[in-house]
C-alpha cells in the first residue's frame, strides 16, 4: 500500500495475491484476491491512513501497522478473513486469524492454499522456462517499468522484449534497485500495491 508517497508491506499479514482464486464452501471458487483489494480499498477509502514504521523489507518497503481514521488494517484484512495471520514474521494477528477460522469466514470457508505457497509454487513452475531461471518479467508500458512476478495475474500475458530495453529479473529486490516497480492491483487511484 502506497500512502504519502511511502511504500508500506502491512506488517503480519498475507493477503490472498491478486490473482488468486480460493474455494468456498459450495465447492466452486471465488476470487479471493480480488477480494482482498476491494476490502483494502474500501478500508482507506476517504479516510485519514496513517503508518506506523516497524522497518523495512527485502523490496525497500517500509512494514508498518497501518490506521485508517483510528481502525488497524492489518486486523480488519485478518478479521475478515482476507489476509492470513503471516505467523513467520509475527504472532500479532494469531488471535484474530484463530477467530475468523473458527467462524469460516472469507479464506476459512473451505481449505485454501496460504499466499505464500500459492506464490512459491507459481515461482516453481515459472523458474522452469525462464532464462537462466529469472522468471521476473521487467516490462516497459504507458505506466513505466513494471515488473511481474510469476503470481502477477497479467503474468502470462507479459512479454519481455530485450531489444526494446526489457529484462527478467531473478529476484523482486533486483527489479526495484533496477529502477522497475510492482504492478498497481487496485481498481481504484488508492495507490494500492501488493
Amino acid at each position: 500500500m502506497d500512502v504519502a508517497g511511502v511504500r508500506y508491506r502491512l506488517h503480519g499479514i498475507d493477503a490472498a495475491e491478486a490473482g488468486q482464486k480460493c474455494p468456498n464452501d459450495r465447492g466452486g471458487n471465488w476470487p479471493c484476491g480480488q477480494a482482498a483489494i476491494a476490502a483494502l480499498e474500501e478500508l482507506v477509502k476517504d479516510r485519514q491512513v496513517h503508518c506506523d514504521d516497524r522497518g523495512s523489507d527485502d523490496y525497500g518497503r517500509t512494514i508498518a501497522v497501518c490506521f485508517a481514521n483510528g481502525r488497524d488494517i492489518n486486523h480488519e484484512m485478518v478479521a475478515s478473513g482476507l489476509a492470513w495471520a503471516f505467523r513467520k514474521y509475527s504472532e500479532d494477528y494469531v488471535d484474530t486469524e484463530d477467530q475468523a477460522r473458527q467462524l469460516k469466514t472469507g479464506i476459512w470457508q473451505a481449505p485454501t492454499q496460504p499466499a505464500w505457497e500459492y506464490r512459491s509454487e507459481k515461482w516453481a513452475v515459472a523458474q522452469q522456462t525462464a532464462p537462466s531461471g529469472c522468471p521476473i518479467k521487467g516490462n516497459i508500458s504507458k505506466g513505466g517499468k513494471i515488473y511481474h512476478a510469476p503470481w502477477s495475474p497479467w503474468y502470462a500475458k507479459t512479454k519481455v522484449s530485450v531489444a526494446q530495453g526489457e529484462q527478467w529479473f531473478c529476484n523482486e529486490a533486483e527489479a526495484v534497485k533496477a529502477g522497475w516497480r510492482a504492478p498497481y492491483w487496485g481498481r481504484g487511484s488508492t495507490g494500492l500495491t501488493k
